[in-house]
């Protein structure tokens, strides 16, 4: 049976969430993967991971993290299905201790489901199954069947008046889903002929994690469309086109998850956006002082060399998708204006640039400058002026070519330079609105909660994403199918009881050190729930 996403989400996210209180078994040092991961589908865009430990539902002590997450419903359906195959006496041994992982994977149509795989402990033999089914085990109906030719079991579970299907396809692993779409095109899955695309956790780090998270960018993009009703959202766009990969392991705190690891560019893909970072150091995000009170979302880039950033964004385009019409661009701005515009605004260029939409869905682009003068006077050659340190592009794609792919949205822009700050806007009305922002210090740090969620995020970045929940409610009631929206909006305790989410990432060699935090407000109680 198909499952809304936003609900299976939810109920991924809280699968994560019941670990909170076990640390998994020690490994040895580098790097290796259990062979149940390794067969999960490779357009998996999230996988979690954690360990079934026999006692770790014990000791959890949940709070309102577990339940704003999916509320009491999914809670619910977790629960049953923990008690019902986890932890059945009659199969329960060979699961504990094994490692569990839930993919996120797109269907048909507007719905995304999970699949459940489990390691199995070496005892395990495929006519278990068979002798399970016959024991007629409580709260189950069990039927056998098959799934692409190969057999699997049909679960009616009583307790969730749900069907689940199970498939026995390999050595020591099982894989199931609520989805028979789902279970059919696992049935039919090759993990030998595809390549790996995971990033794999160091050995070292897992010794102490409470559970993982794998994250393969590019199928992000699915994931989005399905639940926005647009073909290609900004939110999270530049994220979502990353050929990258990550793994992740968790942390808990009483008022945030929290993931921590490793983004990798994916080798045999084309130079892009992540590529521009190589060499730089991350640097302390000072630049979001300055963002509005109103402030959804926003993007935040950090650089320590401004101009090898510029000539490294300079060489991506030339062999982007964007490199002929870019060229065109600048070769029109060199004809009529005698600028070589790349060089001298990378010489003018300062550490930290974003974009941010405001819970109004005004884009507003802040640039940060090293002499605000000497580029007034830079941008006059470039532009219609309306005012002493304002006016708007004559050309355009400008800050998309300067800036990169996250300054896409600006196609001709309005701008206005306030001390060091290129301020951008794609009307008069959205740069107006910023200015009285600036000057009546209407800043995001000044509004009730930011402080707190900023305490738990890292000082340095490179690239940072932020998400204010409340403020993008509107936008995501526009902007969202209708029924993921509801089931967003209507969940209580739910995700609207989140105060805000963060993802950054640093330049650590050829990787980025990435970490991930999801919080609620501070005043927020813990509660018990039953697990």
């Amino acid at each position: 049976m198909k499952r809304l996403i936003i609900a299976t989400v939810l109920l991924f996210t809280a699968t994560v969430l019941v670990t909170l209180v076990y640390f998994r078994h020690l490994n040895l040092s580098g790097q290796s993967a259990d062979p149940a991961l390794r067969r999960i589908p490779n357009n998996a865009s999230v996988i979690f991971e954690f360990n079934n430990d026999k006692d770790f539902y014990d000791i959890f002590a949940g709070n309102k993290l577990f339940s704003a997450l999916i509320g009491q419903e999914k809670q619910d359906d977790l629960f049953a299905l923990r008690k019902l195959l986890l932890q059945n006496p009659q199969i329960a041994k060979y699961f504990s201790s094994q490692d569990i992982y839930i993919s996120l994977l797109p269907q048909k149509g507007n719905t995304i489901d999970f699949l459940f795989t489990a390691s199995v402990s070496k005892e395990f033999q495929d006519e278990f199954l068979e002798q399970f089914a016959k024991q007629n085990p409580k709260g189950m109906l069990i039927t056998a069947t098959s799934f692409a030719g190969k057999p699997g079991y049909q679960l009616y579970l009583s307790d969730l008046k749900k069907r689940f299907y199970l498939l026995n396809k390999d050595d020591y692993s099982l894989s199931g889903s609520f989805s028979k779409e789902v279970i059919e095109a696992y049935a039919k899955y090759d993990y030998r002929k595809v390549k790996d695309s995971l990033v794999l956790l160091p050995n070292q780090q897992r010794i102490n994690s409470l559970a993982n998270v794998y994250i393969n960018y590019r199928y992000l993009n699915a994931l989005a469309e399905q639940i926005f009703a647009a073909k290609n959202p900004d939110f999270f766009k530049t994220f979502r086109e990353m050929p990258a990969a990550a793994a992740l392991s968790i942390d808990y705190k009483s008022d945030a998850l929290i993931f921590n690891g490793t983004t990798q560019v994916q080798s045999n893909q084309a130079v892009g956006y992540l590529n521009v970072f190589d060499d730089q150091q991350p640097i302390i995000n000072r630049l979001k002082e300055i963002f509005p009170s109103t402030t959804a979302y926003f993007m935040n880039i950090s650089v320590s060399n401004p101009i090898k950033f510029e000539n490294r964004l300079s060489a991506a385009l030339q062999v982007s998708g964007f490199a002929a019409e870019s060229s065109t661009i600048l070769k029109k701005v060199k004809t009529q204006t005698g600028l070589r515009l790349q060089k001298e605004f990378g010489s003018l260029l300062s550490n930290e640039f974003a974009v941010i939409t405001t819970q109004y869905r005004e884009k507003i682009g802040i640039v940060q400058v090293t002499d605000g003068i000497k580029l007034l006077a830079l941008l006059t050659n470039l532009s219609k002026m309306s005012s002493d340190n304002s006016g708007q592009f004559n050309f355009e794609k400008l800050p998309q070519i300067l800036l990169g792919d996250a300054f896409s949205v600006f196609k001709r822009p309005y701008f206005r330079v306030i001390d060091n700050y290129l301020i951008m806007a794609n009307s008069e009305s959205e740069l107006a609105s910023y200015y009285d922002t600036y000057f009546n210090r209407k800043f995001l740090p000044k509004t009730e909660g930011y402080n707190n969620f900023n305490n738990l995020l890292a000082q340095r970045s490179n690239i940072s994403f932020f998400v204010r929940i409340k403020n993008t409610m509107q936008l995501f009631k526009q902007d969202m199918r209708p029924a993921f929206f509801n089931d967003f909006n209507n969940s209580d305790p739910g995700w609207k009881n989140f105060y805000g989410a963060s993802w950054q990432m640093s330049v650590s060699e050829k990787s980025f050190y990435t970490n991930f935090c999801l919080g609620l407000p501070r005043d927020t109680t813990a509660e018990k729930v039953p697990f």
